[in-house]
């Protein structure tokens, strides 16, 4: 049983979590990350005590935002936690909380909860997609997460798509999460719709008919469906996970976008694309959280 930390750009939980990747007790906080990481990180050290004293705990696992040093533990640069730059975060908790720390990629935490208990449960491979905010991704083989060498493996957010397309910060030009996240969604609804449009509003006027909606939508689904195709050509796996909060518009979504896929994939390839909706939701990044000390033994 350890205490799994889903540390987001807008909200820090943290929770006991027993062998079988149940969550037993949660708290949950606002990140409020303009005032910079100290207050964060005080916080979190408060809720992993609170936690502690009523439960039997082994470690903690921290999921976290790329990219990042799961060895050291140390968070680099992430773009959605301004002022986090070189925070070696594992040893800052460790020397307060008393128990041994791990720090992993937030996406690699929620592929590691689908992949064991959720969508991809029982697939020897899964590939874990999360379009939101940004796109990230993870890959588990044999239950376990694959982070590469720096423990960047599955930074699918800065694959190049369009070359000649617009970038974001931080990330190459034309990049998947660019193109096809939930950011860009609200980026091309302002310049279409005008301001106070977003992603959301774009999702309700394509199921009204709007054309302009649908549009937006379809191109997107464009861009997500050569990423995916990459990925299948690179790591062949078993099962794709989809998750993030633009994939809770799952009517527009998952059918229209494996209908895009299935083309790009070698003839052999097409009958084996296997694309599921994620199942934990919110809960997998805590939870993938509580089960990365287990990768480290």
């Amino acid at each position: 049983m350890n205490i799994g930390v889903d540390l987001g750009g807008t909200n820090i939980r943290v929770a006991v979590v027993n062998d079988a990747g149940v969550i037993l007790e949660e708290l949950v906080c606002f990140t409020e990350v303009e005032k910079g990481p100290e207050p964060a990180i005080t916080k979190m050290i408060s809720m992993i005590k609170t936690l502690g004293e009523t439960h039997q705990v082994k470690s903690v696992g921290i999921g976290a935002p790329g990219p990042l040093d799961a060895k050291r533990g140390v968070i680099i640069e992430p773009p959605n936690l301004p002022g986090w730059q070189n925070i070696e975060l594992t040893k800052m908790i460790q020397s307060e909380v008393q128990l041994r720390v791990y720090l992993e990629n937030d996406a690699n935490a929620a592929a590691l909860a689908e992949a064991r208990i959720g969508a991809g449960k029982d697939a020897e491979s899964v590939f874990y997609i999360t379009v939101s905010t940004g796109v990230g991704g993870g890959y588990v083989y044999g239950g376990r997460v694959i982070s590469g060498a720096q423990g960047n493996c599955g930074e699918i957010g800065n694959m190049i798509i369009d070359p000649q397309a617009a970038g974001a910060p931080g990330l190459n030009k034309g990049a998947l999460e660019a193109l096809a996240s939930g950011t860009a969604i609200g980026k091309k609804a302002e310049s279409v719709f005008g301001p106070g449009y977003g992603a959301k509003e774009v999702f309700q006027l394509a199921k009204e008919g709007n054309l302009e909606a649908e549009a937006i939508i379809d191109e997107v689904l464009t861009y997500l469906a050569m990423g995916i195709a990459n990925i299948v050509h690179t790591l062949n796996p078993e099962v794709i996970v989809l998750g993030g909060g633009v994939m809770k518009s799952k009517d527009l979504m998952l059918e229209p976008l494996k209908e895009k896929v299935v083309p790009l994939l070698y003839p052999s390839l097409r009958p084996h694309l296997n694309i599921k909706l994620a199942v934990l939701d919110q809960k997998a990044g805590v939870v993938g959280a509580g089960m990365v000390p287990d990768q480290f033994r």
